[in-house]
Order: C-alpha cells, then structure tokens, then sequence
C-alpha cells in the first residue's frame, strides 16, 4: 500500500496582538501504519526557531525524532531520542552544556513523546482510549524534549505523566474548513502552580490532526490555517 502524505499550517495567535508565529508541518503515512512527521516552529516574539522529525509505529508508539533549536539567531541545541521497550535514550549537544547522554530505564517504551510543535501535541490525543467514553486518564511514562511551555530549553530528555480528559465531540471551523472534532483536555500536574492552567486541544480524524490549541497560561490560540491531503 502507497503511503500518503499530508502538509498544512497552524497560525499562532496571541490574545490582542495577533499572530506571533506558524508552524509548517508535512506527514508522511507509510503503508504500514507507521508515520512520520516533519515540523518547522517559528516564534516570532521570543525569536525562537524549532525543527523537528519525529517518528511513531502503527499504534502511536514512539520510534524516533531529532530536534534542533534556534534562538535569537543563534544555535542553542540539538538531540535526537529514540525509545525502545526497555526506555527511551538523547544524544545531544547545546550551547549551554555541550554533550549530553542520556539514557531511561522505563521496563516500558513511553506511551508518547512531545518534542513541541503544536502537530505533535495533537497526537498526545492518540493515547486515550475511548472505548471507556468521556474521563479523564492518567498516561505514564510520557517523555519530552523541554518541561518549558514553549519548548525552548535543552533539548534534553525529559519524562513525566499526564491526565488527558476527554471532553467531547464537537464541530469547529477555522481558516482550512469545517471539522468534526474531538475536545481533549490535557490538565496541569499536580501542585504545578506556575502552569496550573488547562490545555485544550481540538483534533479530527484518525490521523488526530490539531484543528485547534487554547491555553490561556500563555493567552493563546493555535489554529489550523492550510491542509491539503487526504485525511482520514
């Protein structure tokens, strides 16, 4: 089976002030179920620019992915991860610590990887099981590239656990077309107060494409501008 490949755009727009930064994004659909992304985050206020590739299986389970970080001109980072059945492992050089290496005993592979572009938060949507309807889940282990909002430390690995409620079914429109949407909420861990704010994520599909992002911590919303492709 050929595999399809999907290019679209998310506009990132700040509470009275407009848009800030975009994200182009492509992903590439094998065959096999398997998928990659590929995803360039700029942002234009901080003058932050990520890159990134990052692979997952057939069932959303992390395989791979290289991040590389740009700040104010100047380079700051770059890792790459790769996560097994045992854990999860970063080869990495920065500005600031020069070469890392990290290695995660986890018994496990992680259940997701968030290395920041808004189109890989989308698919944090792909762990919930919704066969046990509307809830909330507690997903453990997650890994990361950066604990910060915006991505903008290390990259490093990092690792946590989440508490993904599923809210609902809605219908949302923005600037690519009108879609029929799930609502997710990913909440705030526990005694976090400095990001003690509800992140809600509006994805369509079974390929869980970000149609929607709003966090008031950072008083912003991340909207789907462009999509071509055939979803699904």
């Amino acid at each position: 089976m050929p595999h399809r490949t999907l290019r679209g755009r998310i506009a990132y727009l700040r509470d009275g002030q407009g848009e800030r930064g975009r994200e182009d994004f492509s992903i590439t659909v094998h065959g096999d179920g398997a998928r990659t992304v590929r995803a360039q985050c700029e942002m234009d206020d901080i003058r932050l620019l990520r890159d990134v590739t990052y692979s997952v299986d057939a069932a959303w389970r992390p395989l791979d992915a290289f991040v590389r970080l740009v700040s104010q001109d100047r380079f700051f980072g770059s890792a790459w991860f790769r996560f097994d059945d045992r854990g999860a492992e970063c080869e990495a050089f920065t500005a600031g610590d020069g070469r890392v290496h990290q290695r995660r005993e986890l018994g496990c592979r992680p259940l997701l990887f968030v290395p920041h572009p808004l189109v890989c938060d989308g698919w944090q949507a792909s762990a919930y099981d919704y066969t046990r309807g509307p809830g909330v889940q507690r997903l453990e282990p997650c890994a990361n590239s950066s604990p910060r909002p915006d991505g903008g430390s290390g990259p490093a690995l990092g690792l946590s656990h989440k508490h993904l409620q599923y809210v609902g079914d809605q219908t949302l429109e923005v600037a690519a077309g009108r879609f029929a949407c799930r609502h997710l909420r990913i909440l705030p861990p526990e005694g976090d107060e400095a990001h003690g704010v509800p992140l809600d994520i509006w994805v369509t599909g079974t390929d869980f494409i970000l149609v929607r992002m709003r966090w008031d911590l950072l008083r912003s919303t991340y909207d789907l501008v462009a999509l071509e492709g055939e979803l699904r």
